[in-house]
């Protein structure tokens, strides 16, 4: 790993940090709604559904390289993690009228201002199937191209970070990806790579 891009990373994650909570009063974005649930066996079972502003909340997650080779990382607040910040990569709801791959390169433009040239579906998954209906897709993004800049929503902080395809390698061995939406992401872009040899 090349030390200035370590020293970069290690600043963006400091920066990041949340150094204090303080609750509020009624929020909107998540909800739930109770359900009793007839199955076919004849038993009936409630169940609480997860909804993030008001919807289904279905993602997707972009590992994005750019024309030049290099690999387009997220680092922002996630601040009820232990670390409150953490190293990931481009992602975001899909909305209700989009196809996934609609929301990826959407969000791949808002976060980093960058195009994707071709988009390959590596992966779907539920994300907490116990409580939700979302269903989440990852994407390989390459040639990506910057063509603009990011475009954040109001409550979204996302520093970009760039390196290479071996030092993202480097910083899955060092520990730096912590989520299991990254860690998937990684492992499928791994398998794809090798079946591409």
């Amino acid at each position: 790993m090349r030390k200035e891009k370590l020293k970069e990373l290690t600043t963006y994650l400091e920066e990041l940090k949340t150094l204090q909570f303080r609750p509020i009063e009624g929020s909107s974005f998540l909800t739930s709604e109770t359900y009793e649930c007839h199955l076919k066996c004849g038993r009936v079972i409630v169940r609480e559904k997860l909804l993030k502003g008001k919807k289904e909340g279905s993602a997707a997650i972009i590992f994005a390289l750019t024309k030049s080779g290099e690999v387009l990382l997220n680092i922002e607040p996630r601040v009820f993690t232990k670390e409150t910040v953490l190293l990931g990569f481009p992602s975001g709801y899909i909305e209700p009228f989009e196809q996934p791959e609609e929301g990826a390169r959407r969000e791949l433009l808002e976060e980093h201002g960058y195009q994707a040239g071709k988009m390959i579906l590596l992966d779907s998954f539920y994300q907490d199937e116990g409580c939700s209906s979302a269903y989440n897709h990852i994407f390989l993004a390459t040639s990506c191209e910057r063509v603009g800049s990011q475009k954040l929503d109001t409550d979204e902080i996302i520093h970009p970070f760039l390196c290479t395809y071996e030092e993202t390698l480097e910083l899955e061995e060092l520990g730096y990806f912590k989520s299991a939406n990254s860690k998937l992401t990684l492992e499928r872009v791994k398998q794809y790579q090798k079946g591409r040899l």
